[in-house]
């Protein structure tokens, strides 16, 4: 399966398994859930084959050496006690957590001058822990970029857990003009909009970065927003470091939005995603176990989809309520 094909895959564990870790872990504390994680995490290294190579394939490159069956074990863990602790976050228990934050300095000063900024996430630890800020901020507006058609299953435990939450979603599974529409909308009224930039989709394009010593495919079309929207971008990694602490990092990445000729458009972008990719990289090696896209991130087979020329121009299109060139496709992770 190639890394444009990821949304192929069925939901792990499926709905039951999701809400029945919801029922232990709201009625019977996370300490009685946390120990359900061992036979998840046995579920997944028996039974799911295609994660377990591709856990093994991505350990192997992150760490420098064969990933073992205990690696892979601790990757799979680890990404299970992530949303367990989902569900505890989304409540807004957020007390429950030892959460160090770094960097947010400049991104408070962003959003107190009244500008919307985009917050560029990745499939590396855990996004939720962002309502961390929220919490010390109430001031705040958070929308979150988010494919519900994808992921039916955890959008209703959204749709649980908190409402309010839930009510904010932008949902990139709709058409690109109307996509375009309610980022700059959100953008235009201060809001922080979070969207996960890592994974490509099927049909949009994307370009090639090195990515552990080999080319993987980023998407485009979260960069055409950015540039269209002219907002400051920043990066954010909610790293898990085990038990109940995690690390939240904000790192500025364009304090004044992203400018793209015409002329130098395509060797911007990908100087942008290299230097993107690069920064992920680092963060990746700092917490190799939270990296959580379980597919064949650099398939050697995959061709790339170079961004069409006039694709920017489409993009600006849509934020006037023109065609959205496939850009709801690509910016929902």
């Amino acid at each position: 399966m190639n890394a444009g094909d990821w949304k192929q895959r069925r939901e792990g564990g499926g709905w039951f398994a999701i809400w029945l870790i919801r029922g232990i872990g709201r009625h019977g504390g996370r300490a009685l859930a946390r120990l359900c994680l061992y036979p998840i995490t046995a579920y997944f290294l028996l039974r799911r084959i295609d994660e377990r190579r591709d856990s093994r394939t991505s350990l192997s490159r992150i760490l420098g050496r064969p990933a073992t069956l205990g690696d892979v074990a601790r990757h799979i863990h680890t990404f299970a006690a992530t949303i367990l602790d989902r569900v505890f976050l989304l409540s807004g228990e957020i007390e429950r957590f030892d959460v160090a934050v770094h960097g947010v300095d400049q991104l408070h000063a962003q959003l107190d001058r009244g500008q919307g900024v985009l917050l560029f996430g990745s499939h590396l630890g855990s996004f939720e822990v962002l309502r961390v800020i929220a919490r010390k901020r109430p001031d705040y507006r958070i929308r979150v970029v988010l494919d519900k058609a994808h992921n039916p299953a955890m959008t209703q435990l959204l749709d649980a857990l908190s409402p309010e939450i839930a009510a904010g979603v932008i949902d990139a599974s709709q058409d690109g003009p109307s996509l375009m529409l309610a980022i700059k909308q959100a953008a235009d009224e201060g809001a922080l909009v979070a969207l996960l930039v890592d994974r490509t989709q099927p049909g949009a394009p994307t370009q090639p970065a090195l990515f552990f010593g080999a080319p993987a495919q980023f998407p485009v079309a979260p960069w055409l927003i950015a540039a269209v929207l002219k907002v400051p971008v920043s990066l954010a990694f909610g790293l898990y470091r085990g038990g109940n602490r995690y690390d939240l990092l904000f790192e500025s990445f364009a304090d004044e939005g992203l400018d793209l000729p015409r002329a130098q458009r395509a060797t911007r972008i990908a100087a942008l995603i290299q230097r993107y990719a690069g920064r992920l990289e680092h963060h990746v090696r700092q917490a190799p176990y939270n990296w959580f896209n379980f597919y064949d991130f650099w398939n050697v087979h995959e061709q790339p989809q170079p961004a069409p020329e006039g694709a920017a121009d489409a993009a600006g299109g849509a934020a006037a309520g023109r065609d959205g060139n496939g850009l709801g496709r690509a910016a929902g992770g």
